[in-house]
């Protein structure tokens, strides 16, 4: 019984933690309310955010719950979510409409929080493959920005030479 409370005593206070509010804060209006896909429409701007949005996730699952492998699956997530939203002619907007990656943090956090063994097995027996999709997701990112930079470019010259 006595471990049991120590468990509740610790799940109240991962709860009461200011990152753990800004995760849930997040989650309810970032892909509950549709405001990532909505924010994506303004070029930069939806990827930028996405970017912000994974800060509470990532310092909580690492500085507070410590766990290297919750972070890399947030990671993961995380990267997903920009690289989709990146894919140009509102692709990636109608995308961000069904990929939540919030919401699969959030879901991957609570199931630390309240001791999920299955969530916890399952993340870090996949914290390689999240580690190796990582890098292979930065390596795409900038492959989409420079891509996405030079049809900007093109398009702006394009658009000289009609004028």
């Amino acid at each position: 019984m006595d471990k049991e409370m120590k468990r509740l005593e610790r799940r109240q206070q991962l709860m009461d933690n200011k990152a753990y509010q800004a995760m849930c804060f997040l989650t309810r209006y970032m892909d509950r309310y549709y405001l990532d896909a909505l924010i994506g429409v303004v070029p930069g701007w939806g990827d930028i955010l996405a970017v912000l949005s994974v800060v509470p996730f990532t310092y909580f699952s690492i500085r507070i719950v410590k766990s290297v492998p919750l972070t890399l699956a947030v990671l993961n997530n995380a990267l997903r979510d920009i690289l989709l939203g990146m894919i140009p002619f509102f692709v990636g907007d109608i995308i961000d409409f069904f990929h939540r990656s919030n919401k699969q943090n959030m879901e991957m956090v609570q199931g630390f929080v309240d001791g999920d063994e299955a969530t916890v097995r399952e993340v870090n027996r996949r914290a390689w493959q999240s580690a190796a999709a990582i890098v292979v997701m930065l390596l795409l990112i900038a492959l989409m920005v420079w891509l996405l930079v030079s049809l900007g470019s093109s398009m702006l010259a394009m658009v000289k030479s009609w004028l």
